[in-house]
């Protein structure tokens, strides 16, 4: 008899952690990889912010916090959602965890049941779905066409909700598309919530500074008040400033609801680390100037990849509004044969054979629930971006 539990058969490992490790295997073995799987900055973290964490560990900083986070940290949460969401909330109302990813798990292990179901717009961030089966809830998948600019339309949104439906999670910007929801794209989403007072809402916000071409970001409770009382909005420092390593997220929402995720944080991981607790007052109280020229960088970037795939033989691509990640249609290539005789029936098929025989490591679509398309972060030089580019294109033009 296995010791591992049954709930683990239905849980996969990250497709975008599996990416990045087969990279980094073939690096090691010589191979040139260019690996543009990781959901990562290379921007360094602002040095004001590391120098709050030195500070933090020379003052001894170093000890134990509250569960949920120490009081400044939470009254800079409070002051940040004020200043830029105008959402008003009690420190008390405030979640810190470990990174995003954990302020997400929290939520659904705290309030999914076994049954429940959680929509989920596809294309979707890998995670969602395995945290939900893990609550043993179930996860209902919302398809988002190209044509809809992989965002979910009222019409969908009120198809998909049944009287067993607890949570919508929506991603905006998102990850794997860099569709952004608009104002107006939000009131729509929402007034569709408004009839159904069953359905929570969650947002993950995490992408909320990296978007461009004069692009306005909006949370959904910001648009739209009276769901207030039934949305739980998260985000986290990993991604506009550049603290992937660094491990915390936060989130606000209703009281009931976060005393619930203390307690499991409480019982888990404690608390995120003390020393970027410390850095994170910074991050969330100190300038934000330096946004605003890394993003500068990132349009060029996108730019360039979108204009350089939809030059490639096979390949269609949309410009996404923000975050750091384009998601390219490989429906041209599939069907045809690849120099080394593999035939390309699936996105898997594509990006596994972009890898083996041009060593450019993508993200399949099927990941994200929905094909035949592959994601590409742009979080790299953009002489790397370029080269990628030229072995994609090249291998496009290969095949037969």
């Amino acid at each position: 008899m296995s010791i591992i539990a049954h709930r683990m058969s239905a849980i996969k490992p990250s497709p975008t952690m599996a990416v990045t490790a087969k990279a980094a295997e073939l690096k090691a073995s010589g191979v040139d990889v260019i690996g543009l799987g990781a959901g990562e900055p290379d921007f360094d973290t602002p040095q004001h912010i590391k120098d709050a964490g030195k500070v933090a560990i020379d003052a001894g900083k170093t000890k134990y916090t509250p569960s949920n986070g120490i009081p400044a940290l939470r009254q800079a949460v409070v002051d940040k959602f004020k200043r830029e969401n105008e959402l008003d909330y009690e420190v008390g109302q405030v979640h810190i965890g470990v990174g995003g990813k954990q302020v997400l798990f929290n939520a659904i292990l705290a309030t999914v049941n076994a049954g429940d179901e959680v929509l989920i717009p596809a294309p979707y961030w890998v995670s969602y779905p395995d945290m939900v089966l893990i609550a043993g809830g179930k996860p209902m998948f919302i398809e988002c066409t190209e044509s809809a600019n992989f965002k979910v339309t009222p019409e969908i949104l009120e198809a998909a909700i049944t009287d067993k439906t607890k949570w919508i999670i929506l991603n905006s910007p998102s990850n794997p598309t860099g569709s952004a929801y608009t104002e107006e794209d939000l009131q729509a989403v929402a007034d569709v919530l408004l009839r159904h007072p069953q359905v929570w809402v969650m947002t993950d916000d995490i992408y909320e500074h990296l978007v461009y071409d004069d692009f306005q970001f909006k949370t959904i409770a910001q648009v739209e008040p009276k769901l207030f009382d039934r949305t739980l909005t998260i985000n986290g420092v990993s991604k506009a400033f550049a603290m992937t390593g660094w491990r915390m997220g936060y989130a606000c929402g209703p009281l009931d609801l976060i005393k619930a995720m203390n307690n499991i944080q409480s019982q888990s991981a404690s608390h995120t680390s003390s020393i970027t607790q410390e850095a994170c007052v910074e991050a969330l109280n100190g300038p934000l100037d330096f946004i605003a020229e890394r993003n500068t960088v990132y349009k060029e970037r996108r730019n360039i990849v979108v204009e350089l795939l939809n030059q490639a033989e096979g390949i269609t691509c949309l410009t996404p509004e923000g975050a750091f990640y384009v998601y390219p249609s490989c429906a041209g290539c599939l069907g045809k044969t690849t120099p080394a005789g593999k035939t390309l029936e699936t996105d898997t098929d594509f990006v596994t054979a972009l890898l083996e025989e041009e060593a450019v490591a993508a993200v399949q679509g099927a990941a994200f629930g929905l094909s035949p398309y592959f994601r590409i972060s742009y979080a790299t030089s953009t002489e790397t971006l370029k080269e990628a580019c030229a072995r994609i294109k090249r291998f496009c033009a290969g095949l037969k």
